[in-house]
């Protein structure tokens, strides 16, 4: 399986920021994790929150940790809120199951890494994400069928 590599993860950062200011929205922070969901880059906007940066890598690590982009996981502690409490305990805090940590996939289908993004609505927190993935000629993986 390849690996993605730090100018993919640049050019994600970047092309997510580029949506960001194309839609007016609010100063965002990307944090690009790599499969074992260690930090590959990350950037915070000015004016950004100083809790843009780790609230984007509490979605990217949930993300990657659990196979599963945090869309989905947002709704099954929803509908099992136990189970995914005692995840984020056992994770030592690290996941963070909102919308915005979209998984990054290669062309086959397998999982590289994740994508993980706030400061504006999950929704477009994950519209960012996924134009960062495809410009990166990826493809982004957001939990909606």
């Amino acid at each position: 399986m390849s690996k993605l590599t730090l100018a993919q993860a640049n050019t994600i950062i970047n092309a997510a920021i580029d949506a960001a200011r194309a839609s007016d929205g609010p100063p965002i922070a990307v944090v690009v994790v790599d499969d074992s969901g260690h930090v590959k880059a990350s950037q915070r906007e000015d004016g950004a929150s100083m809790f843009r940066i780790d609230v984007s890598l509490g979605k990217a690590w949930g993300a990657v940790a659990m196979d599963t982009p945090s869309r989905k996981l947002a709704q099954k502690a929803k509908e099992n809120p136990a189970f995914i409490q005692g995840l984020t305990v056992t994770s030592g805090g690290r996941m963070l199951p909102n919308p915005g940590g979209v998984l990054i996939k290669d062309v086959d289908g397998n999982i590289l890494c994740a994508v993980g993004i706030s400061g504006d609505s999950g929704s477009n927190d994950e519209k960012f994400a996924s134009a960062g993935i495809t410009a990166a000629s990826l493809v982004a993986d957001t939990g909606v069928e």
